[in-house]
């Protein structure tokens, strides 16, 4: 009975610290930098470390049963892998044969079906939470955990049990809550958080637009498919009402340009046209010209 109200008393802490986390990492844009999640505040007042300072994969806090968070990345030093279904592999943290050490606290969050907050490395030092994800097996012979990326699919154990439609559902629910903000995350870091078109800062008004969309063979969500901009050069690009040429300028449609309304028409979109976009610094995140170019002569067709 003691565990178990101790459970529920740190699971409605986890919510609290998740709750907090999600809306700072959506006031930046979807990721936090790893200075601020080394001294965060709470709304009690309180200031917790919620990722490893050294590095590692696995956070345990003192003050808590079970680990807090895991953090997975590119370049880290595991064999981490998402299964088609929704389901992570997560790797026992340090070498065969040593103590459990942080690995002890991922049994307790598998054993209580604590939730655990997920941080994506989009760039270095920056991270996406992604919250609750949990940890829903434990195999000490291969050393690994198996985590389901959304509630709705702790009860499967395994890709295998997946029905087509179940895994299709699975899929399309982890690139919505994982991938999808990851895209946003890393596209507002490249752009300095400012529309491509018109500079605009607000980031709650920015969007992360894909140039070729996810469905098609070339919309892979990486910077150089990705454009910063705000909601209404969002909208205006996806309904062929503005394109982007492959040497970064703006055109407004023609029809668009002789229309005669108000202000939002004539400074927000009709004084953009032959505008030079606004483009990542650093040339490797800078958009990808074949890709717009296949974007922009879909644009002069309509």
């Amino acid at each position: 009975m003691v565990a178990a109200q101790e459970a529920r008393a740190e699971r409605l802490l986890r919510e609290v610290i998740a709750a907090t986390l999600l809306a700072r990492a959506e006031e930046l844009g979807g990721a936090i930098h790893l200075e601020e999640l080394g001294d965060f505040p709470l709304p009690d007042g309180t200031r917790w470390r919620l990722i490893d300072p050294g590095g590692g994969g696995i956070w345990n806090p003192s003050a808590l049963t079970a680990t807090l968070a895991i953090t997975t990345s590119p370049d880290g030093p595991y064999n981490d892998r998402e299964e088609e279904g929704g389901l992570l592999h997560y790797a026992y943290q340090g070498k065969a044969g040593s103590s459990d050490g942080k690995n002890t606290k991922m049994v307790r969050a598998f054993e209580f079906g604590l939730p655990l907050i997920r941080y994506t490395k989009v760039m270095p030092n920056w991270y996406v939470p992604t919250f609750p994800v949990y940890v829903v097996g434990n195999n000490p012979i291969v050393r690994e955990f198996t985590l389901a990326l959304d509630e709705s699919i702790r009860a499967i154990p395994s890709e295998s049990t997946m029905s087509a439609v179940e895994k299709a559902y699975a899929t399309r629910l982890v690139r919505q809550r994982v991938h999808q903000p990851a895209f946003r995350a890393r596209v507002m870091l490249a752009y300095e958080r400012r529309c491509a078109i018109c500079v605009l800062k607000h980031v709650e008004l920015l969007d992360a637009a894909h140039i070729i969309e996810d469905a098609n063979d070339w919309g892979d969500p990486v910077v150089t498919n990705g454009l910063s901009l705000c909601k209404i050069h969002h909208a205006a690009y996806d309904r062929q009402l503005l394109g982007i040429s492959p040497d970064y300028v703006v055109r407004v449609n023609r029809r668009l340009l002789r229309e005669v309304d108000g202000p939002m028409l004539k400074h927000g979109l009709q004084e953009m046209d032959g505008r030079t976009l606004h483009v990542p610094v650093k040339g490797s995140d800078q958009p990808d010209r074949d890709r717009l170019d296949q974007r922009f002569q879909g644009f002069l067709s309509a």
